[in-house]
């Protein structure tokens, strides 16, 4: 088999609910989607490694868990310094070593080294509202997507809602900055910041769809990788003057159709290239809607993003961390393929290296496991237990249809939030099963010793190995790993 093109488009904040094919009760249909549903693989139970943006990137570029990593909780800001290890092997490394043209386009999040004025303390350029003065924009930025394994970067650095608005190319800034972009309310929302000329938040979307074809374009004649980062359905909410009112709820709707749209546009795209059979199609999420789409709203036009699964964004309940995946890829992967079994994001690095049949080194994608058996139709568990991570850290554990989450709340923004009187007196740690339970509503922990200690072990091994697959254990990242030990010990008591 000739070497296969990969094209992953990853969304920005939408909800596994979002997607027609997976939600029968969605206020509006994902055309596109479903077609890539019907002609590829629909995953049922995928989930992004953690309930937010930056960390979950790290655990699809890296096959790493996140939490291994520096960042422990929360997210980056748009002046923060890199987050991927400089002598880390990404996927964009190893498909480059085997002979692709690796491009990113888009939204990148996961940091970058910007030249300061003056000094900068980490926390500092971590500030959501960072001084952009004290940065020099003339200057080239280091430790970027380019140094990460990518041939070539057109994008952002951080969300849409997050300064500086500037374009990227490569590791140079497009235009430099010249006035102040004062901010904007919900669903627009966005920052105060310095922006360049040649930025417009309305038009990041399609600007990027544009620079996603280019790029397919140039490489039709060598095996390639685009990881095509949207900056939506995020906030600020921009749908096109074409999709505004179509879905029938909010902005959020809108907008969900636009990225849907987007999709659509790769696989024509790849087709009039005559590159869509050989190439491997890929549209997910970082991560559940964000609270910022309104989702009361959206329920009261009869659709939920999260569907009957608990929690959104930032949750260590389901409605964080369970994305919609789709992978079609003609030569293989058979049509209407529908795959139950747990999967994560991180998975990406291993099936690429079976697909290729390369062995990847002991101190690369260390919780990576290959979902090629499951693209080829076979059936059964092909991971042990899949571990998932919440905005203030909190961690939790899934295998089979057992859950375990090492927190009494929500570990996120919904209710109960971590530290909120309606937290305290709850349980200390959470079990449920969510074969029967899906919305996890009935918490098993107390009267259930004999499934929670097995978990908490076998949590408790993943994180010491620095690994959760078979090899050399490895070591974690920032001294900060210990808490989830504490937390686990804790929670025992």
């Amino acid at each position: 088999m000739n070497r296969p093109n990969l094209v992953y488009i990853l969304a920005d904040d939408m909800g596994w609910g979002d997607v027609s094919c997976l939600n029968p009760h969605a206020a509006f249909e994902t055309p596109c989607l479903d077609r890539l549903a019907r002609e590829g693989a629909l995953f049922t139970d995928a989930h992004a490694t953690s309930a937010l943006c930056t960390p979950s990137r790290y655990g699809i570029l890296t096959g790493r868990y996140n939490w291994r990593s520096r960042l422990k909780r929360g997210v980056l800001g748009g002046y923060s310094s890199h987050l991927i290890e400089t002598d880390r092997k990404t996927v964009a490394h190893f498909l480059r070593e085997n002979g692709y043209a690796t491009g990113c386009v888009g939204k990148w999040h996961l940091g970058m080294d910007w030249t300061m004025r003056d000094g900068a303390t980490e926390e500092e350029r971590t500030d959501f509202l960072f001084d952009g003065n004290r940065v020099d924009f003339s200057a080239p930025v280091k430790n970027g997507p380019t140094a990460c394994g990518f041939d070539s970067f057109f994008g952002i650095s951080s969300s849409l809602d997050m300064p500086p608005y500037v374009y990227l190319k490569n590791d140079h800034p497009t235009a430099l900055p010249d006035h102040e972009f004062e901010g904007s309310e919900a669903p627009a929302f966005a920052r105060p910041g310095p922006c360049a000329p040649d930025f417009r938040h309305e038009e990041v979307l399609p600007t990027m769809t544009q620079k996603a074809k280019e790029f397919i374009s140039a490489h039709r004649d060598e095996p390639f990788f685009l990881y095509f980062a949207l900056p939506a359905p995020h906030a600020p909410m921009l749908p096109s003057k074409e999709f505004q009112g179509k879905s029938g709820t909010n902005a959020y709707g809108d907008f969900c159709l636009m990225c849907d749209d987007v999709a659509g546009q790769i696989l024509e795209h790849l087709k009039k290239e005559g590159l869509d059979e050989n190439t491997i199609l890929i549209y997910t999420s970082d991560n559940g809607c964000a609270p910022i789409a309104n989702i009361p709203e959206l329920i009261a036009h009869g659709h939920n993003p999260s569907a009957w699964f608990r929690g959104h964004k930032a949750d260590i309940y389901e409605g964080g961390h369970r994305i919609p995946l789709i992978v079609r890829w003609p030569k293989g992967i058979r049509p209407g393929t529908k795959v139950d079994e747990t999967v994560c994001l991180c998975d990406l690095a291993a099936t690429m290296a079976e697909i290729l049949g390369v062995t990847l080194p002991d101190d690369m994608a260390e919780d990576s496991v290959s979902n090629l058996p499951l693209w080829q139709g076979k059936t059964g568990p092909i991971r042990e237990a899949t571990v998932h991570h919440s905005d203030d850290g909190s961690l939790s554990i899934r295998k089979g249809k057992y859950k375990l989450e090492m927190c009494p709340g929500s570990g996120g923004w919904s209710f109960p939030k971590p530290g909120s009187p309606e937290e305290a007196g709850l349980p200390a740690i959470q079990l449920y099963d969510l074969e029967n339970d899906p919305g996890e509503t009935v918490n098993l922990a107390p009267e259930h010793p004999e499934i929670t200690e097995p978990l908490r072990q076998l949590l408790t091994e993943y994180v010491l190995n620095g690994r959760s697959t078979p090899g050399k254990p490895q070591p974690n990242n920032g001294a900060e790993i210990w808490e989830a030990v504490r937390w686990l010990e804790k929670s025992g008591k």
